[in-house]
């Protein structure tokens, strides 16, 4: 979503940081670390872990699960795990119900 590369954008620059430093942190060319931030590339947990640890920020601070960033139909795989766990009488924590 559009929301993730915007905020990434706005912490880098409230960090005083360029996308050519960003890039070089990441071992990427600019202009594909300015894909992401302009959304035109999906964000996957790699992509996130290796922004925010750059930012020196959590990665929920980038981008929430709610947001569905990168992390397509998080909570439909949640659920699916959650049934087959209950169907094969697999324990499920209780943090998790």
């Amino acid at each position: 979503m559009k929301v993730c590369g915007q905020n990434i954008r706005k912490i880098r620059r409230s960090k005083d940081l360029t996308q050519e430093y960003m890039a070089f942190e990441m071992g990427i060319s600019q202009k594909a670390y300015s894909d992401i931030e302009n959304s035109k590339v999906k964000i996957n947990l790699d992509i996130l872990t290796k922004i925010s640890g750059i930012l020196d920020i959590k990665p929920s601070d980038i981008c929430s699960i709610s947001h569905q960033c990168g992390v397509n139909d998080y909570e439909n795989k949640y659920s699916e795990l959650i049934s087959y766990m209950k169907q094969n009488n697999i324990p499920i924590p209780k943090e998790y119900l």
